[in-house]
This record gives structure tokens, sequence and C-alpha cells, in this order.
């Protein structure tokens, strides 16, 4: 009976380690990628990227890198608060072609490891 108590309060210290308090960062995005399609040339190539702190404390964005000089990202200057949504603005310089970068997030968020989340943008330039 005894282990028994002692291994049941194990569990019980052990899950509660593993809860996750603090800042969560969930992109309206499916799979974190925005799709541009088929666009051209002559389109500003400025989309957003959407996301929700559902966590229970401030989300920080700390830094926001592209792939290439090609895309500049743009970061939330302030932090988002617990249930409030926020964005991340990406352009894109439609250089005709494939359109497949990444874009890493560095973020105090407690459900990335590291808080680091991979955003991608997907498509294709073409001239009329």
């Amino acid at each position: 009976m005894k282990k028994t108590i002692i291994l049941f309060a194990f569990a019980l210290i052990s899950s509660i380690g593993f809860a996750q308090n603090g800042p969560k960062i969930v992109f309206s995005a499916p799979d974190n990628t925005i799709d541009y399609g088929k666009v051209t040339k002559t389109e500003n190539g400025t989309r957003d990227f959407v996301f929700t702190n559902t966590g229970n404390a401030p989300l920080i964005i700390t830094n926001v890198l592209s792939t290439c000089g090609c895309t500049v990202p743009t970061k939330p200057a302030e932090p988002i608060m617990p249930g409030k949504t926020g964005k991340i603005t990406v352009k894109y310089n439609m250089a005709p072609g494939p359109i497949r970068k990444t874009i890493t997030v560095e973020s105090n968020a407690v459900n990335y490891d590291e808080g680091r989340v991979a955003l991608k943008i997907k498509g294709e330039v073409i001239t009329k």
C-alpha cells in the first residue's frame, strides 16, 4: 500500500511539472503556411500570419528571421496579452518563379521547442 501511495504521489507531481504555464502561440494559417497561389509580379506580395496567445502570460516575439533577403518579415512591437491576437506581416519581392520560403519566429512561447516556430510561404509568381 505504501508503494502505491508513493507511486501515485510521484505521478501527480510529474504531471504537474509537465503542465505548460506561460504564453502559447497558435497561428490561424493551416500548417503555419500561407499559399500565395498563382500571382502576378504586379501584386504587392504582402501577407499576414495571424496568431493568438492562448496561454496565460504575455507573449513576446523577440525576433523574426527570413531565409533570404527577398522576404521581409515585420513583428509586433508590443507583447500580445493572453487571449489577444497579433500578426506577423511578410512581404515577398514578387520575383517570377516558385515561392518556397521559411520564416522563423523566436518568442517566449512554451508550446514550441525553445519558442521557435517555422512559418512558410509558398506559391508561384507568374508574368502576364
